[in-house]
């Protein structure tokens, strides 16, 4: 099968609905997009960022890669964030990764799956970073959640260490950047109590986190 009609048939079926239900809404939408966030997630098929966040075309930016990272030397999510800072005037820039995520088990267990490997060496960094306090974690799930927000928290500070949202900052541009994590077993967003409005709030937030991380799923010392 060369065309994928069926992909065609529920396209058509899609859009004559929105036509219905809501008259010159794709045009109204092909004059501009002024969406007011910036959603950097999982390339993972499973978490579409607009379907679960429960909006519409042009609502969302969106950048997705494998595990959600953001890396200095990426300049397609770097320019990804230089536009929906700078263009689009977006307010709040949200990354958000999920739990069971593929490519986080794929950095913790190191089966060595090729090119992406290479890749996956920044989720290992995270790994490297708290191994001592992951490997007290027996429950091999209950490990894989932990590492799976500690990697959101290591990219929402990736993120606020970019120079765009420096400039932003400094300039006194009104810019946030979220954690959150998105379950697949029951549809649920949750916010990690992570939120950067400033330059200020890196180091405190980073310390913040990681000890809440642990704590809530009581890995912390006595």
């Amino acid at each position: 099968m060369r065309t994928l009609e069926e992909i065609f048939v529920r396209n058509r079926r899609w859009a004559d609905g929105i036509r219905r239900q809501q008259p010159g809404f794709f045009e109204r939408l092909a004059r501009r997009q002024k969406p007011q966030y910036l959603w950097i997630g999982c390339s993972d098929s499973r978490v579409p960022a607009t379907m679960l966040c429960g909006l519409e075309p042009g609502e969302v930016f969106v950048h997705r890669n494998v595990a959600n990272l953001v890396v200095h030397t990426d300049f397609n999510c770097l320019s990804v964030i230089q536009y929906a800072v700078e263009v689009l005037g977006v307010k709040h820039i949200i990354v958000c990764g999920h739990y069971g995520c593929g490519g986080v088990q794929a950095a913790l267990d190191d089966p060595g799956l090729g090119l992406i490997d290479n890749w996956l060496r920044h989720i290992q960094d995270v790994v490297n970073q708290h191994r001592d306090m992951l490997a007290r974690i027996s429950d091999r799930k209950e490990r894989l959640d932990v590492l799976c927000e500690l990697n959101v928290l290591a990219q929402v500070l990736s993120v606020a260490r970019t120079t765009v949202v420096k400039n932003a900052w400094d300039s006194g541009r009104e810019l946030s950047v979220h954690g959150w994590i998105y379950g697949l077993e029951d549809g649920r967003l949750v916010d990690m109590d992570l939120c950067l409005t400033g330059p200020d709030e890196i180091s405190p937030a980073q310390e913040r986190s990681t000890a809440g991380i642990f704590a809530r799923r009581k890995m912390m010392d006595p």
